[in-house]
């Protein structure tokens, strides 16, 4: 890369510098010597090389100077004038002038080889930056793999809970209606007139002298039940009396294991805490 930014520069400079000299040379011999036009060439040549080698030499070094920017594009627009005043004095003007921007352009293509080199990376940096960007590219393609499959995943789910859920429903709307059928046919047999003189028929042979009274079972809601009244809890001392009758009930003693068994095979109720307290406290 630096080869492709740096040729272009000096092939530019190389000919604006010959067409300068061969300019200066063709203008100032009718009124000058030769030697002292081609001097004059030299000097505007020579001194917007000598400022663009100092140039350089202080772009290898990391450093830059204005001063020597501005006197190399001062010697630039020198011969640029040089090229254009020349070419204003000639007849074929347009071929001149379509030359005269050479050495602005040389210089301009040395502005843009400072600007590559300022901004140049070493090709192991490059190296890197290609290999973040290709791990980055791997990352994002494994996760929009990883996220396409976990969305197919999710739709498979979704859709085996739908269906499933869609049978669930079916069976228990098949099972609601066999048991409606069920229960119709149920109640149109319990009111039914001969229902209870059928089934008493039936049952007299088997119990004599008994006339069961026939229900069969009614859909609706029932009765609750009322919840048996808790037990009051026992006391320290009506636990410990209870704990050391089982305990010594045989001989040898019980052990707090078999205690505890026949303890609550009696039919009492203490929490573990209190059960052991007490064995303590007894044994």
């Amino acid at each position: 890369m630096r080869v492709k930014t740096v040729l272009p520069a000096v092939a530019m400079t190389a000919v604006s510098m010959v067409l300068t000299l061969a300019v200066v040379v063709m203008w100032l011999s009718p009124g000058m010597p030769w030697l002292v036009a081609l001097v004059v060439g030299l000097g505007i040549d020579g001194g917007w090389l000598a400022t663009l080698a100092y140039e350089r030499r202080l772009a290898a070094q990391g450093d830059h100077s204005r001063t020597v920017t501005a006197v190399g594009w001062g010697f630039g627009l020198i011969a640029t004038g040089v090229l254009v005043a020349h070419a204003l004095s000639e007849e074929s003007a347009g071929a001149w002038l379509a030359v005269a921007w050479l050495p602005v352009a040389a210089k301009a293509l040395w502005l843009v080889h400072g600007l590559w080199e300022r901004t140049a990376l070493t090709p192991s940096a490059l190296g890197s930056i290609r290999g973040i960007q290709q791990e980055a590219r791997d990352e994002a393609a494994v996760a929009r793999a990883r996220l396409r499959a976990e969305a197919a995943t999710e739709e498979t789910r979704l859709t085996a809970v739908t269906q499933a859920g869609a049978r669930v429903a079916r069976v228990q709307a098949d099972t609601a209606k066999t048991l409606s059928r069920a229960w119709s046919t149920l109640e149109t047999a319990r009111n039914g007139e001969g229902t209870a003189t059928a089934l008493t028929s039936v049952t007299r042979p088997v119990t004599p002298g008994v006339t069961p009274r026939w229900e069969l079972p009614v859909w609706g809601p029932t009765d609750p039940v009322p919840a048996l009244e808790a037990a009051p809890a026992l006391t320290d001392a009506a636990l410990d009396a209870l704990v050391d009758d089982i305990r010594t009930s045989e001989t040898p003693a019980l052990s707090y294991r078999e205690m505890a068994t026949r303890f609550r095979a009696a039919g009492h109720s203490a929490s573990e805490v209190r059960l052991r307290a007490a064995w303590k406290r007894v044994a």
